[in-house]
């Protein structure tokens, strides 16, 4: 399912000198069509495909897993000044779904701890105040809100790895129709646990999700029929996995390590 067809760039009269309106990217985009359920944003560091990502999920209001909400992280400003210039066509428009970077996990995970914590002090502060039916009633309820958290999180996000912590993530959070703006999700897995995230992914396009992904994962960008945009090139331009220097230097490194090292 293809829920955002595509992102065009506004006719820009003003301020085309300031960031991040002045990022090579910005002054050759014109527009970006989405053909496949997955799309994943290639290139290397400092190429634009994070900020590009950051932008659209400023623009369509997506939902952020982190420590702060899209419209208060300061380190998304930019993201919200370019998420101003761009168009949104949708085919389908959704409001389910997540935005996630892979470093903003981990303050997540520490709000999901602190609002545990705050609830079981919200137990202790009624068990004072309150006795009989009137306990029971108000027991229930933030008991109910913190087994609800339990269900869904888990006991303790810290507790896991963090590939198991970013994989249960995943698992409690993907919902069939949903659109995913992830970045750089590859962090804290390991190879096979990238398998087991294209094995949900693939499950979630099948319940009509779609995923926009910036990766330097060849794993992950070897997802049957996705596209894949280098922003190595600007405007962005679709390339083949096997033609990705990614996927090609990967691949004669794991070939012939030798012939790398011996030149360090």
């Amino acid at each position: 399912m293809i829920h955002l067809r595509a992102i065009a760039k506004k006719q820009v009269n003003k301020n085309i000198d300031s960031f991040p309106l002045n990022l090579p990217l910005m002054k050759a985009l014109k527009e970006i069509n989405f053909s496949n359920s997955v799309t994943f944003f290639v290139g290397e560091n400092g190429s634009g495909k994070s900020t590009l990502l950051e932008a659209i999920a400023a623009g369509v209001g997506s939902i952020s897993v982190g420590g702060e909400d899209i419209q208060q992280d300061r380190t998304l400003d930019h993201a919200r000044k370019l998420s101003t210039q761009l168009k949104f066509v949708w085919q389908k428009k959704t409001g389910r779904g997540f935005f996630l970077r892979a470093e903003d996990f981990f303050n997540f995970a520490r709000r999901i701890k602190t609002l545990s914590q705050e609830l079981e002090e919200q137990v202790s502060e009624y068990e004072q105040k309150f006795t009989g039916t009137g306990l029971w009633l108000a027991k229930r309820s933030v008991l109910g809100q913190k087994a609800a958290l339990a269900d869904k999180y888990g006991e303790n996000l810290d507790a896991n790895s963090h590939g198991e912590s970013f994989l249960k993530l995943f698992q409690s959070r993907f919902v069939p129709g949903g659109l995913y703006l992830l970045d750089e999700p590859e962090a804290p897995l390991s190879p096979l646990r990238q398998l087991s995230l294209l094995s949900l992914l693939k499950d979630m396009v099948n319940q009509d999700s779609q995923f926009i992904i910036a990766t330097h994962s060849p794993i992950l960008m070897a997802f049957p029929q996705a596209s894949i945009l280098s922003f190595d090139t600007y405007p962005p331009q679709k390339v083949e996995y096997d033609a990705l220097e990614h996927v090609t230097l990967t691949k004669a490194f794991l070939n012939n390590p030798q012939s790398f090292l011996r030149h360090l």
